[in-house]
């Protein structure tokens, strides 16, 4: 049976993957990373012209794969207009929100590879000079990223190679407690990455030859709604994605858990999935819980809205203030690989 050994090096691959910015569109390099880090295991790995990962797990049954699917893109911004006084107005990619990015460190990406760093502010940041600081609405337009550079100017900014187009990514702040906490931005979903990692060196360690066809599928779109809607392999029955599970008021799970989901804002999943996962919690001993999520989509409900005929389903640890600065646990972790294994039986 899969051990807590396994958990924590999907933890501290999770943490090196964090450590990549790779907000939607800017994902090359983290994608290269998870291709490197599933060869290091023994399994082939490439790159899709989309610039996803596909991972080939083995598998004896070709006609009944299994698809694993987690995202390796997160928020971030982009810089949408170079400003009069050499600040930059920002534009979100995905679902980053100006309301818990404020005061947070970024770096800015030129195309010519420089890396610049600043801070991203409400406009007339100063509490003593603004005196609307605490009613001022926080957006995009309210906001700016304060350059760690001598600027004065749209041309001062401009000299430094900064354009619009730019990728501007906002530092993760990544720590695991003594407890066992782990908190950082985008565990949405880097954190599924290292769990989906430590399943296959648990199958690698063990010499597990799966009964059925499994891919690892990394998607590098997520957070823009298309990331799963294709490179699957022929032969694929089932995908399931491994995203961060919600945690909230009139929801079931903590940080502690795997949650299974039920439905999302794309409706339900599979009867039959969802029934299997559960299945599986309980002849592994996995703490779960099972919830619909209010506000939420995945990369298997884009596979299945591109017209690939699969049956779907969704599982991840628990992760309190998504979007935000993220909060999960290393025992949710453990429960998850705990599922996904007793899913494939292993």
């Amino acid at each position: 049976m899969v051990t807590m050994h396994y958990a924590d090096f999907a933890w501290e691959s999770a943490a090196q993957l964090l450590a990549i910015d790779s907000p939607t569109g800017f994902t090359a390099k983290a994608a290269l990373w998870a291709k490197e880090a599933f060869g290091k295991l023994g399994f082939a790995a490439t790159i899709t012209e989309k610039g996803g990962v596909l991972i080939d797990l083995g598998g004896e049954n070709l006609n009944d794969g299994l698809l694993l699917a987690a995202h390796t893109d997160t928020l971030g911004g982009m810089v949408a207009q170079v400003k009069g006084n050499g600040r930059l107005r920002l534009t979100a990619l995905g679902g980053m929100s100006p309301n818990n990015g404020e005061a947070e460190n970024v770096r800015v990406y030129t195309r010519e590879g420089k890396v610049y760093e600043g801070t991203f502010q409400l406009c007339n940041a100063s509490v003593h000079v603004n005196k609307d600081y605490s009613s001022a609405p926080r957006t995009f337009d309210s906001c700016e990223v304060v350059l760690d550079e001598k600027v004065e100017s749209a041309k001062d900014t401009a000299a430094l190679g900064i354009q619009t187009g730019d990728i501007v990514c906002f530092d993760p702040r990544t720590r695991r407690t003594e407890s066992g906490y782990l908190k950082s931005r985008f565990l949405d979903d880097k954190l599924s990455v290292g769990i989906l990692l430590g399943f296959a060196k648990y199958i690698a360690d063990n010499k597990i030859t799966l009964k059925r066809k499994t891919y690892v599928y990394i998607t590098v779109y997520e957070e823009v709604g298309h990331g799963g809607s294709g490179s699957i392999p022929a032969g694929v029955t089932e995908a399931i994605s491994v995203d961060m599970g919600c945690v909230g008021d009139g929801l079931a799970c903590t940080e502690r858990q795997v949650s299974i989901c039920a439905k999302d804002s794309g409706g339900p999943y599979s009867y039959e999935v969802v029934g299997k996962l559960i299945d599986a919690a309980k002849k592994t001993g996995a703490d779960y819980a099972v919830d619909v999520y209010p506000y939420y989509g995945s990369d298997v409900e884009a596979t299945l809205r591109a017209g690939f005929d699969i049956r779907h389903g969704l599982i991840g640890a628990g992760v309190y203030a998504s979007h935000g600065y993220e909060r999960s646990h290393i025992d949710g972790v453990y429960n998850t690989l705990k599922v996904i294994c007793g899913y494939l039986k292993v």
